[in-house]
């Protein structure tokens, strides 16, 4: 798999490029250039200073960070930003020139922070780090071109936007697939007590992680659903897990938080006058779940009923999907609007 340590001894034929709001076209010796003008906290030391380190995001306005000529492969991504952005703006990915994006996901819940709350992720792929740090370590190989993109949908603007997109440029293996992740939200029902993760994958590639939002709205125990994968098409799911809480690594309920390096636990939030929220993370990096032609993947709202069998829930439940696969993609992508996004 295409990922993290994979031949960190081997010398390569790439060059190191970034870009952030001090390079933000990731020029050969284009950082740093920007001119105090006699005006902030640089104007003592001029030229080649910290002139220029963050960018405004306008309302209802959408930012291009990032437009690369390939062959290459984002390493890092950094980005922090007022935690109100969270679920106020929306990140997307585009790979060689296609219509539609292959990532789109509230930005917050991307880097597996759900809720718009700011908590610490100590995983391998993804970390938040005090206070507000996002760091993102997925590799992401694009052949032609890489566009990234930053939408806000509120009607406030965010002046302290910072980002460093760190990458490489360089020839990708033949056998390198495309990096791609979704959000999907459900209110689910008694009669239909089941969340889509994904669904409408086309194609071939590995599935390689899950991040969940989700917001309690009945007393007792809330994870007794199963995490069902749908391979090729078929109708009865050839993996299940026993549990919510086991597919995301747990165990008996949980009874406390935690973050590991592929999975966690690490938002337990119930505080007085609030409904439970519930924020977990489960990267398939060590197993990636392999598909040829298909891939559906659903999660179960179930608690129990007093006499001792299951009761279906009507829960708020917003996941992530994250995924490789060759091209083209379904298109998942949608207009949302700023109340979609907002948590509970």
């Amino acid at each position: 798999m295409y990922f993290l340590f994979d031949e960190i001894y081997e010398l390569r034929n790439e060059l190191s490029r970034s870009i952030s709001a001090e390079n933000p076209d990731g020029r050969v010796s284009g950082a740093a250039l920007e001119d105090p003008s006699g005006i902030g906290p640089a104007r003592r030391l001029g030229k080649g200073w910290k002139v220029r380190p963050c960018i405004e995001l306008q309302p209802n306005a959408k930012v291009e960070l990032a437009k690369i000529k390939g062959p290459g492969t984002i390493r890092h991504i950094w980005i922090t930003v007022d935690s109100e952005a969270y679920r106020s703006c929306l990140i997307r990915f585009f790979w060689d020139n296609e219509l539609y994006p292959s990532v789109e996901v509230p930005l917050g819940d991307f880097f597996a922070c759900t809720h718009g709350l700011r908590y610490r992720i100590n995983s391998l792929p993804v970390s938040v780090n005090p206070s507000g740090g996002f760091n993102c370590y997925w590799s992401m190989p694009f052949r032609s071109e890489a566009r990234i993109e930053i939408e806000n949908l509120s009607s406030r603007s965010f002046k302290g936007f910072f980002y460093q997109i760190d990458y490489s440029l360089g020839q990708v293996p033949a056998s390198a697939a495309y990096f791609h992740a979704s959000w999907r939200r459900t209110m689910t029902t008694r009669d239909n007590p089941e969340h889509v993760i994904l669904d409408n994958v086309k194609g071939k590639g590995h599935y390689v992680g899950t991040v969940a939002a989700w917001t309690q709205f009945s007393n007792g125990w809330w994870g007794e659903g199963e995490v069902k994968f749908f391979l090729e098409g078929e109708d009865t799911p050839t993996i299940c897990t026993t549990g919510t809480e086991d597919y995301f690594g747990g165990a008996w309920c949980f009874g406390e938080t935690f973050s590991s390096p592929f999975c966690g636990y690490p938002l337990w939030s119930k505080g007085e006058g609030e409904v439970p929220r519930h924020g977990l993370y489960r990267w398939h990096i060590p197993d990636p779940i392999r598909f040829n032609s298909s891939i559906k993947v659903t999660v179960q709202a179930l608690g129990w009923y007093k006499d001792g069998t299951f009761q279906p829930l009507t829960d708020d439940i917003a996941t992530v999907a994250y995924w490789y696969q060759d091209e083209p993609h379904s298109n998942f992508s949608k207009v949302y609007s700023q109340d979609e996004l907002w948590a509970r």
